[in-house]
């Protein structure tokens, strides 16, 4: 059924796609060289609407919700379709089936952490990244201290046993999604109120929300396992990397995205952006000014 939402992505078509673990929800539009754009917590495609319909003038764009997340539901039998590993997979099946075999990923948040991992996995297929206010799930673990905690109590509180967090969480969904986001975009006033509604409308459903707790278990078990095993065996990412950070974002020991991401790409540039965590809404000039650059100079993407 077609969103209200999707009139902020004028020419895409809305469309369903199944997989063997996923049946996805997923906008389309464009041709040429295709991207795929994977939002975050909490949020569905709708993340990506002052974006995606610039790319479609040159590209193939590809904007799905995350598995669990928005419209799109998990099929499967699977115990850890949270894992990034699992959703990256059914990602590349996704784009498969729309005839992509070879494609840039943009991950923002948690859809950054689902983009490094297709990068990781399927090197032949993905010709860039672009990780937006992410660096790997390790480092975020290994440097997490007490302005972290405060800050990101999410990350510890969605990844407990169920059925604590989704119990909290039904308590009053509205007022939780609303204080998130205006923290994440410094005001709630500067995320586009149709996407904000459909952000409300998806956080509503208790399907919707337990999928968002598995995505955060995942992070604190299978997922930084997965990554640890290529960290110490120096697997590093092959295609080119973008990173668009938060201005001035520092992590622990004081280490910037770009010392991070170094020790996981062979390739990688780094800027740093004004605008908090919501860059796709709240920097999407500056963001698209970057993305058209760094495709630009990636000759078998064009």
């Amino acid at each position: 059924m077609s969103r209200p939402a999707n009139a902020l992505f004028p020419g895409f078509k809305d469309r369903r796609v199944q997989t063997a673990d996923v049946d996805f929800a997923v906008l389309t539009s464009g041709s040429g060289p295709a991207i795929l754009l994977l939002h975050g917590y909490p949020e569905t495609r709708s993340a990506w609407h002052r974006i995606a319909p610039v790319l479609a003038a040159s590209y193939s764009v590809v904007v799905p919700d995350l598995p669990g997340y928005g419209d799109s539901r998990v099929t499967g039998t699977l115990m850890d379709m949270g894992s990034k590993r699992r959703m990256a997979k059914s990602l590349h099946e996704m784009m498969r089936a729309l005839g992509h075999d070879r494609f840039v990923v943009v991950g923002h948040d948690r859809g950054g952490r689902v983009a490094y991992r297709l990068a990781l996995d399927f090197e032949e297929e993905v010709r860039a990244l672009v990780s937006v206010t992410v660096v790997p799930t390790p480092e975020m673990w290994e440097g997490a201290g007490k302005a972290f905690g405060l800050g990101a109590w999410h990350w510890f509180m969605l990844a407990q046993p169920a059925p604590l967090p989704e119990t909290l969480m039904a308590a009053d969904p509205r007022f939780l999604i609303d204080l998130t986001l205006a923290k994440m975009a410094g005001d709630i006033r500067l995320i586009d109120p149709v996407a904000l509604e459909d952000y409300r409308m998806a956080f509503g459903s208790a399907e919707v929300r337990h999928a968002m707790c598995e995505d955060y278990r995942a992070g604190a078990s299978v997922d930084e396992a997965d990554d640890l095993a290529d960290r110490n065996s120096g697997r590093k990412i092959q295609a080119p990397v973008l990173v668009l950070s938060e201005q001035g974002r520092l992590y622990g020991g004081g280490r910037t995205p770009l010392d991070i991401w170094a020790d996981w790409a062979v390739s990688v540039e780094c800027e740093g952006l004004p605008g908090g965590h919501l860059l796709p809404e709240t920097a999407a000039d500056q963001m698209i000014e970057r993305l058209l650059a760094f495709l630009g100079k990636i000759t078998d993407a064009r």
